[in-house]
């Protein structure tokens, strides 16, 4: 009787105890997202967004997600609403998200503008940010630990081979003067403080001769080009979104002004739509990063480069989309969720934030290696630096230049 009685107390405990399994699952696990169809951000919103379908479709046809806490294959359902490059309406969106439609994974709309605005929502509603691009240094504090970048470093090292080729290399070149130009966002603003500190800090005679700041809703560029040509620069820096690159290297076209040495971003990242919009002849010579949309890494989860522009050319086609480091970068974005899902306890969001922690270092992507800090800073799938040549067929390829041990060929400076 007294067994019987002891038992009778202990099995509801036991029972509360025991680990939550297949009976107790979701029916699906709920990812909500923005994208922006429209406005000045959707030139690098859609590809990420059209990557990031693919992912879903790809682990749905397979039978779902593994979530270990369920130990089984739950199906993704993918909310996602339309903000048109709008940070008023990605905050109402994304509390959309959060409070109404409770979505199990929150994924942030891709870059640092549209991404600021659900930093501070996701914290004060204790909701992981899944941030797939948004790269400001601003973002990842020691007391926030509602966030998670997936798919390129954080904006504070983005500039590191830039910043040591210039120090390093740039002397024995000629390149003393140094003349650079940045939109006042998260993003490039992160990375204009990135390259002064860098530079400084090497001491290498190399100095900024030119550093100026503009919105990033900036059209015309001729007045910044010709104060930049006032200061006789042996390098510029431009930093901006693809639309300020677009902008800015038409300008330089239209003037007839040529520098000795001009990086860009957006010509590495998103080279078919500086190509669409600038043509070859407005990026040749060009210094950028070369992005793992241009590198053959060696994954160890999910499709290889190969694979994935095959399955991208599919779906994609008609060329409405172009392709790039953001289809690259939202793709990546889902296999980061799956491997988190496949060790977390639990869909309790610093259970999922803990999971990212746990996979951190250990896989490789066709982006390269998935590593954070402890803030859930991206510090994992550095960028070399590059310059687009001539490939003899009216067209650009690339040419990585630094750091030495990545790079396949030698600066042409100056320009021609």
């Amino acid at each position: 009787m007294i067994r019987r009685y002891l038992a009778a107390l202990l099995l509801p405990a036991l029972v509360a105890a025991a680990p939550v399994r297949a009976a107790d699952a979701p029916a699906e696990i709920k990812v909500g997202t923005l994208y922006a169809s429209s406005g000045r951000f959707a030139g690098i919103s859609m590809p990420v967004h059209s990557g990031f379908k693919i992912w879903v479709e790809q682990v749905n046809a397979a039978g779902g997600v593994y979530v270990k806490a369920f130990d089984k294959k739950i199906p993704v359902k993918l909310v996602a609403y339309d903000d048109q490059s709008n940070t008023a309406t990605a905050s109402t969106l994304y509390n959309q998200l959060i409070t109404q439609d409770k979505v199990d994974v929150l994924v942030a709309d891709s870059g640092s503008v549209l991404t600021s605005v659900a930093v501070p929502l996701a914290r004060d509603h204790k909701m992981l940010l899944v941030d797939q691009t948004g790269t400001g240094a601003n973002f990842f504090t020691p007391d926030n630990p509602y966030i998670v970048l997936i798919a390129d470093p954080v904006s504070s090292i983005w500039p590191k081979p830039l910043a040591d080729f210039l120090t390093h290399d740039g002397p024995g070149l000629g390149i003393k003067r140094v003349a650079m130009l940045y939109a006042t966002n998260d993003f490039t603003g992160t990375q204009a403080n990135a390259v002064r500190k860098f530079i400084k800090e090497a001491n290498s005679g190399v100095e900024l001769v030119y550093d100026e700041g503009i919105p990033t809703e900036t059209s015309n560029y001729t007045v910044a080009i010709n104060k930049i040509q006032a200061a006789k620069p042996d390098a510029v820096i431009h930093l901006g979104y693809d639309q300020n690159d677009i902008a800015f290297l038409r300008n330089l076209q239209d003037n007839g002004v040529k520098f000795k040495m001009l990086f860009a971003i957006y010509p590495g990242l998103e080279t078919e739509l500086l190509l669409k919009n600038v043509g070859a002849k407005g990026i040749e010579y060009v210094y950028t990063y070369v992005p793992s949309s241009e590198l053959e890494y060696k994954p160890d989860f999910g499709m290889n480069l190969t694979q994935f522009r095959g399955e991208w050319n599919k779906r994609y086609s008609d060329g409405k989309i172009e392709y790039g480091f953001n289809s690259v970068a939202g793709y990546t974005t889902g296999l980061a969720i799956e491997k988190a899902l496949s060790v977390t306890k639990s869909l309790d969001q610093l259970d999922l934030r803990q999971a990212f922690t746990e996979i951190s270092g250990k896989f490789h992507t066709l982006d390269g290696l998935f590593q954070i800090d402890a803030t859930g800073a991206q510090i994992g799938a550095l960028t070399p630096l590059g310059q687009l040549v001539p490939n003899g067929k009216d067209g650009v390829k690339f040419v990585s230049v630094y750091p030495h041990e990545t790079a396949t060929g030698k600066p042409v400076y100056p320009a021609p």
